[in-house]
């Protein structure tokens, strides 16, 4: 009888499971010296390994930053794995000026001419074609006739350099 009033689960008052209601009660009032610690062990906070302290086996904060670590490393080894299919090397660069050089290397690849970028051939080499990705970055390519090659991205200002008689 002892076994099934200790059914008992703990919140902020003693509740019991089904038809223990009865059996509890009467039990109550046959023993003035019944202890609810007996029955309700308090729990404790405890210290882990990381510093936190908390209920439970493992550290649920760190667990949850674990988990959104490995999302972003996730998100990062994918975002380094399409940068094998580009023709040119656009790692140094941020996010936007790669999305859009892309966007421009994958129409120029479609055969849409340069002018729709608003590409223009350098003065000093006519077959040098600079197309502005964004305010600050160029794209450069060459012109084979029929085609054109790119060659590299580079920032306005190394752009600005190397071009002869400036």
């Amino acid at each position: 009888m002892k076994q099934r009033i200790l059914n008992v689960v703990a919140f902020s008052q003693v509740i019991l499971l089904g038809d223990h209601l009865a059996l509890y009660s009467r039990y109550m009032a046959r023993s003035q010296a019944f202890d609810r610690q007996q029955i309700i062990m308090s729990r404790r906070k405890k210290n882990f390994p990381c510093g936190h302290k908390g209920y439970g086996k493992i550290c649920h904060r760190c667990a949850q930053e674990q988990t959104v670590w490995e999302e972003k490393q996730q998100q990062k080894n994918a975002w380094e794995a399409t940068f094998t299919k580009d023709p040119i090397n656009l790692r140094p660069f941020p996010k936007n000026v790669v999305l859009k050089a892309r966007q421009i290397l994958k129409a120029l690849a479609n055969q849409q001419d340069y002018r729709n970028f608003h590409g223009k051939r350098l003065r000093h080499d006519r077959f040098i074609i600079s197309i502005p990705v964004t305010r600050h970055y160029r794209l450069i390519c060459r012109d084979h006739g029929s085609f054109l090659t790119p060659e590299a991205v580079v920032s306005h200002e190394d752009y600005n350099v190397c071009k002869p008689g400036h």
